[in-house]
């Protein structure tokens, strides 16, 4: 059974609550007591980690009217009511309404523990299916996957949402590590293709020579070693999405023959003569200027017009340090559980070299960290020596506090005062540092 469940007697008399407390205790279930329906209704908060188990006669609110509010706040929440001689039919009538059992007095501690056993059984497994549920609600939401609370991340997050269900082709700025590949995924997911292929290429790892047969595909025999027809890149997206990274590193000629493909919407493979009808979305990555590489003459001008009909940037992670401590537990957590460890404490030192460090490897390099300090090991190769060109002391101080205090905000859904009160913070001080660091609310 789980250890989290627990077990909330709701009776007046306090020689029949000693009683049941006594006889779940002998059979290691924990479990706690109150004397009023009043107590309870306090005592029970938002998925309540147990069940209820209540006399229907109480002073003041009585058991029936308990089940009432108590099935308002949560349905899933078993609650055993306990009869009196000639309550039978009220307790008939209350499973009607959604009591889990009842228990007519006198009962013997076998049947108070058989039935505490099995609504504790229903109660913990309605609660990992609401776990499951929220994971996966999380992993599929765009606040699960692009991970941040800066201004920075939340348009993103907006941008994602207000252009992932249309056709417009999209170019991703950003430093390497940044997650180009990610927002990628988040706006075929988050589309009416999610359902076809989101086909990834990288344009600088492929040699040159090969390059053209796997993006446009090949007829058998088109050259010396096709054995057989082969479907490209392009061709295999139809329907779906086609993730073009560093496509900065596209040679020339093939740039020219991928922007007749964007244009006409049909391609030809290799070695034949017949065009190929291909619908695909069409998403580039890039961590160049191909603005500046086409005015150089190393990028075709009126390709990346093509290409850019949407563009999103990302920001390096140096430039929104309030996410580094979100980002590291989040890796540290998925690194933990991939390991088969506990979930390490985060010593001072670590958290001064996390925010003072410049990552030059950006949200990749953030990942390695927290997969060494999941394994045990130092999260910095020279602990207490973090990279240069990273924040000073007070820089670090301030990047802490802001996401201390955005964390506040959050939790508190924007409240002001009841951030306040969890930070041990005056309310106007609060208000004067969310203005600080424009911090929203």
């Amino acid at each position: 059974m789980n250890n989290d469940l627990t077990v909330l007697i709701v009776e007046d008399d306090p020689h029949v609550l000693l009683g049941c407390q006594q006889a779940l205790s002998l059979e290691d279930i924990p479990s706690e007591g109150v004397g009023s329906a009043e107590e309870a209704l306090a005592r029970i908060g938002d998925n309540f980690p147990g069940i209820v188990i209540s006399d229907i006669r109480l002073p003041g609110i009585d058991g029936l009217e308990l089940l009432t509010r108590l099935k308002a706040r949560d349905r899933s929440l078993p609650v055993v009511l306990i009869t009196g001689h000639g309550d039978i039919s009220m307790a008939v009538g209350a499973m009607r309404n959604g009591a889990y059992d009842f228990m007519e007095k006198p009962f013997s501690p076998e049947r108070l523990v058989d039935v505490a056993r099995r609504a504790l059984e229903q109660r913990g497994l309605a609660r990992e299916v609401w776990s499951l549920r929220r994971q996966l609600a999380e992993r599929d939401s765009l606040e699960g996957r692009i991970i941040g609370r800066s201004p920075a991340m939340q348009n993103l997050r907006e941008l994602i949402a207000n252009v992932a269900d249309t056709s417009a082709n999209v170019l991703i700025e950003g430093e390497t590590g940044t997650g180009k590949e990610l927002v990628a995924r988040c706006l075929h997911d988050f589309s009416r293709r999610q359902s076809q292929q989101f086909v990834a290429l990288n344009c600088g790892g492929l040699p040159e020579n090969l390059f053209e047969s796997e993006i446009f595909g090949h007829e058998a025999n088109a050259f010396t070693g096709a054995g057989k027809r082969r479907i490209g890149k392009i061709e295999h997206a139809h329907g779906g999405t086609l993730f073009l990274d560093e496509v900065e590193s596209m040679p020339i000629p093939l740039q020219i023959k991928l922007l007749r493909v964007l244009q006409e919407r049909t391609l030809e493979r290799l070695g034949s003569n017949q065009s190929v009808a291909v619908d695909c979305r069409v998403i580039a990555a890039t961590k160049s200027d191909l603005d500046e590489l086409g005015r150089a003459g190393e990028f075709r001008s009126d390709l990346y017009y093509r290409l850019n009909v949407v563009t999103l940037e990302l920001p390096p992670l140096r430039e929104r340090r309030e996410d580094i401590l979100q980002l590291f537990e989040h890796f540290l957590q998925q690194s933990s559980l991939r390991f088969d460890r506990a979930v390490p404490e985060l010593d001072n030192q670590t958290l001064s070299n996390l925010l003072s460090h410049d990552w030059p490897g950006n949200v990749r390099e953030l990942r390695n960290v927290a997969e060494r300090f999941a394994l045990g090991l130092p999260a910095f190769k020279k602990a207490g020596a973090p990279s240069g060109g990273g924040l000073g002391f007070a820089e670090a101080v301030e990047a802490f506090e802001r996401n201390l205090l955005n964390d506040a905000l959050q939790r508190s859904g924007g409240n002001l005062t009841q951030a306040s009160q969890e930070l041990g913070m005056a309310k106007t001080t609060l208000f004067d540092k969310v203005k600080k660091y424009g911090l929203s609310h």
